[in-house]
């Protein structure tokens, strides 16, 4: 299929897509109609991203809960479906991939793999030696994780998840008026480890190692490990949903080099320069971006 054919089958899916939205949510319509002339649909824009794209080194970045994966009450059955893991796949056979998660590392053939927000990377055959002082860490101090079990046992919903160089407090599944309370034990047990800091997600607070290191610094590292870092000629395309990914966000808008895409149905504030609604359009973007590279190649 060449790629005008491409491009009007995606502008049908695409409008398919924006009509369940409007069905579904009337009321915000509006406002996230406004909020995507800031941010555009990359479905919308893909033509013309590619056009830019032409006789460039393209480089893919995915964050996995919330863009591969939907968002789930139960943040252990989150997991691609396999539609979606075999299009990751043909994405990571025609470009450099990289999936950059908070979760801990995990492997998926041909695809660079970075648990932790990235302090965690591991290659399609071998780890990566991080050589550079800087980017030295350490896991997680095992004594927080024993308070986390002890002080939040009671307060029904909290899953507490061990991703090695970081721990994730899930608070989906609790209820309002205990928030309070396990915000409150999560904070006195970090007075007793200062050295350590929080962050926040969605529905998840995550408590850190203190090393000045997250998406963006994991971005850097792997354009560099992939060769590609420091060169005009390559484009890096990151998508993510959450805070986290915000950091490799704003690294690429200062760069002005590449495309940072946001998966959200609701509009909010981010440095991303475009957006899809949900993993669904996620797959469709992914599936088209290996299908424009096959037409290229086949031009």
């Amino acid at each position: 299929m060449g790629l005008p054919k491409l491009v009007a089958k995606l502008s049908n899916l695409n409008s398919t897509s924006r009509s369940k939205f409007e069905e579904e949510k009337k009321t915000d319509w509006q406002s996230y109609n406004s909020w995507l002339k800031k941010h555009p649909s990359a479905l919308d824009r893909f033509q013309k991203m590619m056009s830019k794209a032409e006789g460039k080194k393209i480089a893919v970045f995915l964050d996995y809960d919330g863009t591969l994966s939907p968002i789930v009450s139960d943040p252990e059955i989150a997991y691609m479906t396999d539609e979606m893991r075999s299009v990751v796949h043909e994405v990571g056979c025609c470009f450099p991939t990289s999936i950059i998660s908070g979760r801990s590392r995990d492997k998926l053939d041909n695809i660079y793999y970075a648990g932790s927000h990235g302090m965690d990377i591991m290659a399609p055959s071998q780890a990566l030696r991080i050589k550079d002082s800087k980017y030295h860490s350490k896991a997680v101090d095992r004594r927080i994780q024993k308070s986390l079990k002890e002080r939040t046992t009671a307060i029904e919903g909290v899953k507490i998840e061990d991703n090695k160089f970081c721990l994730s407090v899930h608070f989906r599944n609790v209820s309002d008026e205990d928030l309070s309370t396990l915000e409150e034990h999560v904070n006195s047990i970090l007075e007793e480890h200062p050295y350590f800091r929080l962050t926040s997600g969605k529905k998840v607070l995550e408590i850190r190692p203190p090393v000045n290191w997250d998406k963006g610094h994991a971005l850097e590292y792997l354009l560099n490990s992939l060769g590609l870092a420091g060169s005009s000629d390559v484009l890096p395309i990151y998508i993510g949903d959450d805070v986290s990914d915000e950091d490799a966000f704003e690294l690429i808008h200062h760069k002005r080099q590449g495309y940072s895409i946001i998966v959200t149905s609701e509009p909010r504030e981010t440095w991303a320069s475009h957006s899809l609604y949900d993993t669904t359009e996620v797959m469709l973007f992914l599936e088209y971006l290996a299908k424009w590279k096959k037409s290229v190649l086949a031009s």
